[in-house]
Order: C-alpha cells, then sequence, then structure tokens
C-alpha cells in the first residue's frame, strides 16, 4: 500500500498533489509526534517538491523490502507447510505442491497478467481521474478528491467518522484486520467450502466490501454518507461479532456427542 500511495504521486498531477496532502495530512492527527513527523515527511511545513524527492526516494527503496518478505514467506512456506486442500490442519491431509498447486498458482497468475495486460495496452485510463493530467497546483482544490480505487475502501472508512483521529484509528484497524482474522477464525476446518453457514456470510461479506469501495468515491452528501456509515459498521460487525460467533457454533457441532 505504502508502495503504490508512493508511486501515485510521482506523475504530480492535480489528483496526485492533492490525495499526498489528505493522506500526510492523517499522520498529524497523532498527538504530540504527528505533526513533527509529517514535517519530516513533507520536507517542510507543506507537500513540495522536497516531498516529491522524498517520495521517489520510497518508492524505489520499498520494492527491495517487499522481495525480502516474499523470500522470507516462501521460506517459512517450505518449513512449516500450508493446508490441505479443505482447509483441514490434519497432517494426513496434506497434498504436494507439484502438480497441483503448481498449476493452480500458475492459471491465476497467467489471468491476472491477461487483464494486466489488456488494461494497459487497450485501456490504460480506464481506472485514472482525469483531473491528475492536470499539473499540480496547490493554489487550487479540486471539486471531488477521490484516491485510487485501491484505497477506496480505506478511504470510506476514514469518511465514515467525524473524528479525525478516531477516523485514522478507525481505518488502521480496518487494516489490521488481516492480522486478527486468524485468532478471530480458529475453527478445525479453514475452507468455506465445507462451512454452508460461513460461506453464505462471506459472499455478503465480499458484496459489503464493493459497496463500501464504490461509496468511497462517491461525494460525501445524503444519501451516500448514510450509507457509507452504516457499510462500514456491517464490515466491523461482521469481522468481530458473526466471524467469531459462527467459528463457536462450527466448534460446537464439531464435538463428539456426550463431550
Amino acid at each position: 500500500m505504502a508502495t503504490a500511495f508512493v508511486g501515485y504521486t510521482l506523475p504530480w498531477g492535480q489528483m496526485s498533489f492533492w490525495g499526498a496532502t489528505v493522506i500526510t495530512n492523517l499522520f498529524t492527527a497523532i498527538p504530540y509526534v504527528g505533526q513533527p513527523f509529517a514535517n519530516t515527511l513533507w520536507g517542510g511545513f507543506s507537500v513540495s517538491g522536497n516531498t516529491l524527492n522524498r517520495f521517489y526516494t520510497i518508492h524505489f527503496v520499498l520494492p527491495f523490502v517487499i522481495c525480502v518478505l516474499v523470500v522470507l514467506h516462501l521460506a517459512l512456506l517450505h518449513s512449516e507447510g500450508s493446508t490441505s486442500i479443505f482447509g483441514s490442519q490434519v497432517d494426513d491431509d496434506l497434498t504436494r505442491f507439484y502438480p497441483y498447486f503448481f498449476y493452480k498458482d500458475l492459471f491465476a497468475y497467467l489471468v491476472f497478467l491477461t487483464v494486466f495486460f489488456f488494461v494497459v495496452f487497450f485501456h490504460p485510463n480506464v481506472l485514472a481521474h482525469p483531473d491528475n493530467y492536470i499539473p499540480a497546483n496547490p493554489m487550487v482544490t479540486p471539486a471531488h478528491i477521490v484516491p485510487e480505487w485501491y484505497f477506496l475502501f480505506f478511504y470510506a472508512i476514514l469518511r465514515s467518522v467525524p473524528n479525525k483521529l478516531i477516523g485514522v484509528c478507525y481505518m488502521a484497524l480496518g487494516l489490521g484486520v488481516l492480522f486478527l482474522l486468524p485468532f478471530l477464525d480458529y475453527g478445525y476446518l479453514q475452507s468455506v467450502l465445507l462451512r454452508i453457514v460461513f460461506y453464505v456470510w462471506f459472499w455478503f461479506f465480499v458484496a459489503n466490501l464493493v459497496l463500501v469501495g464504490w461509496l468511497g468515491g462517491q461525494e460525501s452528501i445524503e444519501p451516500y454518507y448514510l450509507l457509507n456509515k452504516l457499510s462500514v459498521l456491517c464490515f466491523f460487525v461482521y469481522v468481530f461479532i458473526i466471524i467469531p460467533y459462527i467459528c463457536k457454533v462450527d466448534m460446537e457441532s464439531c464435538k463428539p456427542d456426550g463431550v
């Protein structure tokens, strides 16, 4: 996310400039250390050419950090192993990586490349904002500041709370959910294919994610503002209430009779 964000600012158009202004100003909500950190990140007292130089350096360095994490992930995967196709934790159900997972991952990779190259070569502007072709101008604010599509979900969470600090905390919690999920869903089976109730709720969750992302790109007016709040609330209710409850029910149903 950091690599994508700092890379988006490099064209230095209107959306890049004001997107960088909005996102970096979030750090100022952190008590005591927020403002000094933002000034260091800006290289001054606002987003400027110094900020662009810093972001270019960060955008160059972060991919190397990602490569290290990928190698670490592969090393842990080979040493610890993965789960079976059905999400079972029993060693007897394990499947060799080759050929099943090799061809499965290769197919997914080729599908991704097909979509990626189609967008790059035929519709390069389908996900871009036309205002970003206007050179950055700190004296003119765009009528509607919209982040890139992959940040719309977090932008919607940020806008759902009037308080700046609380909004930043909620946005960080929306990202921290990825680290909390293994502790919230602790069932014997991890595959949704064998958990019918969880499977149904999962698609409600996916539909709500799409709705939250769409609302993040809309203006902060009614009825979008109210729908934004409700959809974000549904997201957190699903993660912190519905998932643990379904997991508890599944665990109870897996117990032998009389236990």
